[in-house]
């Protein structure tokens, strides 16, 4: 009866790795283009219509591509360290995916709440003087994010690799 709880508890811990390095490629793949394709000066600079209004979801803005999984990118990973808990040999790469995907989490939050509303969904484009200085703020964080994702997906990728 042993081994039937231990062989489940250890299939839900692989699947929730599984699911949580999808949801990490999503993410670092995601924050790679929009840094590399300069999104936030496009969207930034760019004037309401009604096919692009500027808001968090409308037509061009990354809102839609992350809302459907970035929320799941710490709970997944912090979920598979619990699950994991038992393999001594993932716990040290586990614990950096959670820490790591948790600052990556902290450093969006930063981001939703102090930078994009006032860079992106204000009524009308800021004039540059204004826009500047919140585009190098967003690309500061955003390279965090970005090293954040990617030793999370890396850690997750090898803990995966490690086996029972």
């Amino acid at each position: 009866m042993r081994d039937v709880s231990l062989n489940r508890r250890r299939a839900a811990a692989d699947r929730l790795l599984r699911a949580a390095e999808l949801t990490h490629a999503h993410w670092f793949f995601g924050n790679l283009y929009e840094g590399v394709a300069k999104i936030p000066h496009r969207v930034a600079g760019s004037a309401p219509s009604p096919e692009l209004p500027r808001s968090p979801f409308g037509a061009g803005s990354p809102g839609r591509y992350y809302a459907p999984v970035a929320p799941l990118n710490v709970p997944l990973v912090i979920a598979a360290t619990v699950t994991s808990w038992n393999r001594p040999r993932r716990r040290p790469w586990l614990v950096l995916a959670a820490a790591s995907s948790v600052v990556g989490g902290a450093a969006t939050a930063y981001l939703l709440r102090s930078v994009n509303p006032k860079l992106f969904f204000s009524p009308e484009p800021l004039d540059p003087e204004l826009r500047t200085p919140l585009l190098a703020t967003w690309y500061r964080v955003h390279a965090v994010r970005l090293a954040a994702s990617a030793v999370s997906l890396a850690a997750i990728d090898h803990a995966r690799t490690l086996g029972p």
